[in-house]
């Protein structure tokens, strides 16, 4: 059974910056560079006919994962992201998988101005992970981590988007 998943994150920005940032080649590989992990990457990078795609490659080192994904994992974590955003209406979609784990994320990013200023970022989906007896709580430290590395990513883009304004 999958767990959904449902993530807000806020921008002191308005959306077309936040936007432009998000699906911004140098933001990613800076982005990467700070928050990536062990031998993050940007595999691969497309922009075509109003849509941005992007896969990325991430790391986290065993001695910093939880003893119960050590186990399943028997090293260090590798994390393949690809998302895919089109300028109209600022939407993404995000497909994530671990290596060496019979599970992935798929999800859907909406970016928009909010009411009072700035913008909100949300994604909404869910993640699944097939290991007997260890999925489900799998699946919740996975959705735990993925929660904390957007609000990541989300002080890195606020601090990276006032330094070019």
């Amino acid at each position: 059974m999958a767990r959904r998943i449902e993530h807000l994150t806020t921008f002191p920005r308005p959306a077309s910056e936040v936007y432009a940032a998000l699906v911004d080649e140098g933001y990613l590989r800076d982005r990467l560079a700070v928050l990536g992990g062990t031998d993050a990457a940007l595999v691969a990078f497309t922009e075509t006919g109003g849509t941005t795609s992007y896969q990325l490659k991430q790391g986290v080192p065993a001695d910093k994962l939880p003893p119960v994904a050590r186990g399943v994992l028997g090293g260090d974590l590798v994390i393949d992201r690809a998302e895919a955003w089109t300028e109209a209406g600022r939407a993404g979609t995000v497909e994530v998988t671990l290596k060496g784990v019979p599970g992935r994320l798929d999800g859907t990013f909406t970016l928009a101005d909010a009411a009072g200023g700035g913008s909100e970022l949300t994604l909404a989906g869910q993640v699944k992970v097939s290991i007997p007896l260890m999925g489900g709580k799998l699946e919740g430290l996975i959705t735990e981590q993925v929660g904390l590395l957007l609000d990541k990513e989300a002080e890195f883009t606020a601090e990276w988007l006032a330094r070019r304004a």
